[in-house]
């Protein structure tokens, strides 16, 4: 990996591939390197793809303090795209990335050629505001899961029935799902999460006039389908995608090629591959 440093952290990120720029923001909890087993691949040759870790997980460091709210993530990513990118770029987003990514936009339009925004939301409210606010305070309280407990847990929020209910899939997916979450350090998770709790589009998207391409997985319980729509929904140049039969982490390993077919028309309308 390589290393960029901005005023108060020292980024990681990885950079492969030739032609137009593709910058991947990982999803709260996630490293940049998750994007390089099922998604990366796809895209080259075609496309050059940066992975990064966000402040608080992976490799990255701060000089201060969390947690960083979405503004401060998103002033990294621009700083990133400057140094080692030809934009305007695609970003593609899942989660907490896709906040990021939204916010990049409104901020420098003149980065981005387009967001493909998955499992997003505009702002949290009802059970996902209770959810995420509930594993903030269980982590700030000093509390952590037992390692198979947090495995399970989090195979529930990510995966849907199909691959819950098919023995040799789970058995694939399972050392993935335990590598996020099983050790994860519980100061950092909430920091990230945190900023996913207090982020608010409802007032930057209709003023954003970079293409944000909001893709929903039916099966999706951290973010339901309907909250997904509701940013394109909002936002000045919206458009929305649903995937069927997909979770919120389905991505990875349960049916990445779907996903990444979604992504690649998106993305081929607005940076055709070299």
């Amino acid at each position: 990996m390589s290393t960029h440093e901005v005023e108060d952290a020292v980024l990681h990120y990885e950079q492969t591939g030739e032609g137009r720029d593709i910058v991947w923001l990982a999803a709260g909890d996630h490293p940049g390197a998750n994007w390089r087993r099922w998604q990366v691949p796809a895209f080259e040759p075609g496309w050059r793809n940066t992975t990064y870790d966000a402040r608080g997980v992976g490799h990255t460091t701060s000089s201060t303090d969390s947690p960083w709210p979405i503004s401060i993530h998103a002033e990294d990513v621009i700083q990133l795209i400057e140094s080692v990118c030809t934009p305007p770029v695609a970003l593609v987003g899942l989660s907490m990335g896709s906040l990021i990514g939204v916010q990049v936009a409104h901020d420098r339009p003149d980065l981005v050629s387009c967001v493909a925004a998955m499992g997003t939301c505009v702002k949290k409210t009802g059970f996902i505001w209770e959810w995420e606010e509930a594993e903030i305070e269980l982590r700030r309280s000093g509390a952590t899961l037992p390692r198979e407990f947090a495995t399970a847990h989090y195979a529930l929020l990510y995966y849907p029935a199909e691959v819950l209910g098919d023995d040799e899939l789970w058995a694939e997916l399972r050392s993935f799902i335990a590598s996020d979450f099983s050790e994860r350090d519980g100061a950092m998770l909430a920091a990230q999460w945190q900023a996913c709790l207090e982020y608010d589009s409802t007032e930057l998207l209709p003023k954003i006039d970079v293409p944000i391409h909001a893709v929903a997985f039916s099966e999706d319980v951290q973010t339901p389908p309907q909250r997904v729509r509701q940013v394109s929904d909002l936002a000045a140049n919206g458009h929305f995608h649903l995937l069927q039969g997909l979770g919120h982490g389905s991505a990875f390993g349960h049916r990445p090629d779907e996903v990444n077919t979604c992504l690649q028309e998106i993305i081929r309308g607005y940076l055709p591959p070299a």
